[in-house]
């Protein structure tokens, strides 16, 4: 077998909150073999499979009895080009924002906007991550995920990845599909996304006045670096909650008490609200309690300030739910996934 595993080991590496919890099994694996062996493994000893990319969207909140498998596949190819369009196919290991770098340096945009989320390309399709205007689901092609009730391989097409807010098939389904490479469709020629939040500011105050897409990208980490913690000198999982979609009847009523809230509609009738917003009009916004706390600068995240376990931070998240429930009758849900 060329799998490695390993007993009792520190996870703390591999989640980007840098919570200190220990595996009882834990892999890496480089190839698609070597995830089909970590699936026999696990079957024959009777013990569950957690499959892990860069543990930038995980909140872990006690030592974990299962093997641990770490998805470090690599490799970038471009399979298909046609009319000034580009399929590039990425393995599930694939660090997201080098990848995105990579795809701008060769000339192929889509991606920039998605610029500095951390995490792994195997990781994106889960969740359908978004930042500034785009989400995943407009540069995806298709994927190839692992059937792990049958050990088939299958291909997703857009359509049937079922992408919504932060949400997919693979999400509503967990466990039950590990994905192993997926497919983007680039363009050599840009359409550049400038019109939500501060990006077009930031490029005028740059002196940018004909934008590229990697003008756009170095714009975007700018952004991102001022108003979000580095997970490698603060530990933290970015934006911990989601921005609640709610009635505009709502909205409406919030808006009477509060003038200011930021809030979007939507198509279908519905408001999104910024959670930033509504965890700093309550007061959390720099809180701290023992190394468990809220950034200063970007209420939406949580921070672990050193030595914060799991449960700490989980308790604090559910404080802070609790009271913007009571003040504002909103409902707000957790990004990470909980162990």
């Amino acid at each position: 077998m060329s799998l490695q595993i390993q007993s009792g080991v520190s996870l703390k590496p591999f989640n980007t909150f840098g919570v200190d919890v220990r595996a009882r099994l834990f892999a890496e694996a480089h190839s698609d073999a070597d995830v089909r062996e970590a699936l026999a493994y696990a079957a024959e000893h009777k013990v569950e499979l957690l499959v892990i990319g860069g543990g930038s969207n995980l909140l872990l909140t006690r030592d974990i009895d299962a093997l641990v498998l770490r998805m470090a596949s690599r490799g970038v190819r471009i399979t298909h080009e046609d009319c000034g369009m580009a399929v590039v196919e990425a393995e599930a290991g694939e660090p997201w924002h080098p990848f995105v770098q990579d795809m701008l340096a060769q000339g192929l945009s889509g991606l920039e906007n998605l610029s500095l989320i951390p995490g792994t390309v195997g990781a994106a399709p889960m969740q359908n991550i978004g930042a500034y205007g785009v989400e995943l689901k407009d540069v995806f092609h298709s994927l190839i995920a692992l059937d792990r009730q049958t050990g088939e391989l299958r291909e997703f097409t857009l359509p049937e990845c079922a992408f919504g807010y932060r949400d997919s098939i693979f999400k509503q389904q967990p466990g039950r599909w590990l994905i192993l490479r997926v497919r983007f469709r680039l363009s050599f020629s840009a359409t550049l996304h400038l019109d939500y939040g501060p990006v077009r500011q930031r490029l005028q105050e740059q002196g940018v006045t004909e934008p590229t897409p990697i003008h756009v990208s170095r714009a975007i980490c700018a952004i991102r670096s001022e108003k979000l913690p580095d997970p490698v000198t603060l530990g933290n999982a970015g934006s911990f909650f989601k921005n609640p979609l709610v009635s505009a009847e709502l909205a409406a009523r919030i808006r009477e008490s509060h003038p200011g809230l930021v809030a979007y509609p939507q198509a279908d009738g519905q408001v999104k609200l910024a959670a930033g917003w509504l965890i700093e009009q309550a007061g959390w916004k720099g809180f701290r309690e023992g190394d468990a706390g809220v950034h200063q600068l970007q209420a939406l995240v949580l921070v672990n300030y050193g030595a914060a376990s799991g449960r700490d931070l989980l308790n604090l998240a559910q404080r802070i739910q609790a009271d913007i429930h009571e003040r504002f009758g909103v409902s707000l849900e957790m990004e990470p996934n909980l162990y």
